[in-house]
């Protein structure tokens, strides 16, 4: 198994900013289309059954497959980081991926605590990573470039 390179709490905070702006970018304004300024303004919790599958369920399904296909977000992409599995050091499963994205509601709460311990844990892995048995490392040099060792 290769050298580990872990991807610390704000390189990854980085790429978090990067995968929310470019998601806000794609469904905002699908779901002003669909509900019109009433949803940026209005008390209502969710507007329907679009605004679930808009918000919740294509996000999930798209970040998911992005790290089925490409070991990463566009956001970790851009930065040049990369999903493992923690016992390996290979492609994580199906359901490792899975567990590590219901992880992140387990990580958010209490006060998103567990996205913070990636900052102190050795191996810099949130309380998602953990649960998935993942870890989220720096692409070596010549996988970055594109290049076969």
């Amino acid at each position: 198994m290769r050298e580990m390179d872990y991807a610390g709490f704000w390189v990854r905070a980085g790429a978090a900013l990067i995968d929310s702006i470019l998601i806000l970018l794609i469904i905002a304004p699908l779901l002003t289309v669909i509900y019109g300024e009433r949803y940026w303004t209005g008390a209502a919790i969710v507007y329907g059954p679009a605004d679930v599958l808009i918000t919740y369920v294509a996000p999930a399904v798209v970040v998911i497959l992005f790290w089925m296909f490409k070991s990463a977000t566009p956001g970790k992409l851009w930065l040049k980081l990369e999903i493992i599995d923690a016992d390996t050091g290979g492609q994580p499963t199906t359901a490792q991926l899975i567990k590590r994205y219901l992880g992140y509601y387990v990580s958010m709460l209490p006060f998103c605590l567990g996205f913070f311990s990636a900052g102190r844990d050795p191996r810099k892995q949130g309380w998602h990573d953990k649960l998935a048995s993942t870890l989220v490392v720096r692409r070596a040099a010549d996988e970055a470039s594109g290049q076969k060792v």
